[in-house]
């Protein structure tokens, strides 16, 4: 099987890990398997091959056909329409993507709390859609306009404020129940 016929099995690896309760370095012991590579299985950065994939099944109590149909089931494709993704959100916020997934993207409309400030785990982009923006990162302030992005490894802490009426902002970042290792 090569690179691109291997099969994406992270989310399912991962669920049915925590289903039955189970530390990486017991399925890494029971497999055969180093947890870092688990690890990366689990977080989509690595495909295993067939071989690894039986021995990964076989650590937990399953068999490969039932993880990759598992797999399968996770994938999606779903629209989230202009006016859906508000429930549960203060007014000017609207999520952009439904549901607990790798990607989490959050669109802002109009003036949001400027003295609130963020910091995240893993990663985010900063695009502005319509208007401008001022961020204030790692002491310095970034004027953005239409267009622009801006990038934040996790950690960094930060703040923005519309400075243009109508402004969208789009925030793209790793969701935080994603562990993201460091290269």
């Amino acid at each position: 099987m090569d690179e691109k016929e291997a099969p994406r099995v992270g989310a399912a690896v991962k669920r049915r890990r925590r289903a039955l309760q189970l530390t990486l370095a017991v399925v890494a012991s029971r497999s055969g398997l180093s947890v870092p590579f688990l690890s990366q299985i689990e977080n989509e950065r690595a495909r295993p091959s067939r071989r690894s994939l039986e021995l990964v099944a076989e650590a937990l109590q399953t068999s490969a056909a039932e993880l990759l149909a598992a797999a399968e089931a996770v994938r999606t494709v779903d629209v989230v329409r202009a006016d859906e993704g508000t429930a549960d959100l203060p007014d000017g916020v609207r999520r952009l993507v439904r549901g607990r997934h790798q990607l989490h993207a959050l669109e802002f409309t109009g003036e949001q709390d400027a003295g609130r400030e963020f910091q995240h785990r893993n990663d985010e982009l900063l695009y502005v859609a319509d208007g401008a923006a001022e961020v204030e990162a790692e002491g310095r302030a970034h004027r953005l306009g239409r267009g622009d992005t801006l990038y934040l490894s996790g950690g960094v802490r930060h703040r923005w404020r519309a400075t243009e009426p109508g402004t969208r902002l789009l925030v793209v970042a790793v969701a935080e129940h994603v562990e993201v290792e460091e290269e």
